[in-house]
C-alpha cells in the first residue's frame, strides 16, 4: 500500500503499537516504539498501559507483557492447552523442487513405476519419492503384473485436497508446444548432467 496517501496525523497511536507489535513477535524496546510512532518514550509508556489495560478487560486471548522496558504481545497462559492443539498439527508439505517434478511425473502418468519415474528424470527418485508417501500425497497402487512385480505408484486424495482438484482428470493440459518445452529442458538438464 503506497505511504504517500496514508496521513500520518489520522494514525490511531495504539493501533500503530499493537500493529507493530503483533508483526515483531519478539520483545520491542520502548525507545524504539517511541521512534515509531513519533511519541517521547514517556507518550509512549502511557499509551502502551492504556493498550496493556485493554487488552486485559477484554474478551481477549493475548495479553501484553512489559519486561526490562521492552513490549511483547503474548498468549495469555488459559489458551496453552488449545494453541498447543493447534502446535501440535503436523504442517502442510514443504515440496522442493525435486519432489515436485516426481509427483508431477506420477499425478500425470499415474500408475507408475519407480524406474518409469526414474527413466523420464534421469536421476534417482528414492529420496522424492519417500518423502512423497510420508507427506501422504503418493501411494502404492499395486504391483506391475511383470518378472520382479515393481510397486506401482500413485496419487492420494490428500494430494487433490492439497492441490483443490476433485480428480486427477482437473490436473491442467498441457499443449503440445509446452510438451515439447518441457522434453527439451530436461533433455538439457540430462546432458548437463552427462557432461559432469
Amino acid at each position: 500500500m503506497p505511504t504517500e496517501n496514508i496521513d500520518e496525523n489520522c494514525i490511531n497511536p495504539l493501533a500503530a503499537l499493537e500493529a507493530i507489535l503483533f508483526a515483531m513477535g519478539d520483545p520491542v524496546e520502548t525507545d524504539r516504539l517511541a521512534d515509531a510512532i513519533e511519541k517521547t518514550p514517556e507518550e509512549t509508556r502511557q499509551l502502551l498501559s492504556e493498550l496493556k489495560e485493554r487488552f486485559n478487560r477484554e474478551e481477549s486471548g493475548i495479553q501484553l507483557l512489559c519486561l526490562d522496558d521492552a513490549w511483547q504481545l503474548s498468549t495469555k497462559k488459559e489458551y496453552y492447552t488449545q494453541l498447543i492443539r493447534i502446535a501440535k498439527q503436523p504442517k502442510k508439505p514443504n515440496l522442493t523442487d525435486v519432489m515436485m517434478e516426481t509427483l508431477s511425473i506420477i499425478a500425470y502418468k499415474q500408475p507408475v513405476t519407480r524406474s518409469e519415474i526414474e527413466k523420464i528424470r534421469g536421476v534417482s527418485c528414492e529420496h522424492a519419492v519417500n518423502r512423497l508417501m510420508e507427506y501422504e500425497l503418493i501411494c502404492e497402487l499395486g504391483r506391475l503384473q511383470v518378472p520382479g512385480r515393481p510397486i506401482l505408484l500413485g496419487t492420494t486424495d490428500k494430494f487433490l485436497r492439497c492441490f483443490g482438484l476433485d480428480s486427477t482428470e482437473d490436473l491442467p493440459v498441457l499443449s503440445q508446444v509446452e510438451l515439447e518445452d518441457f522434453k527439451a529442458e530436461a533433455e538439457a538438464e540430462l546432458q548437463v548432467r552427462v557432461d559432469v
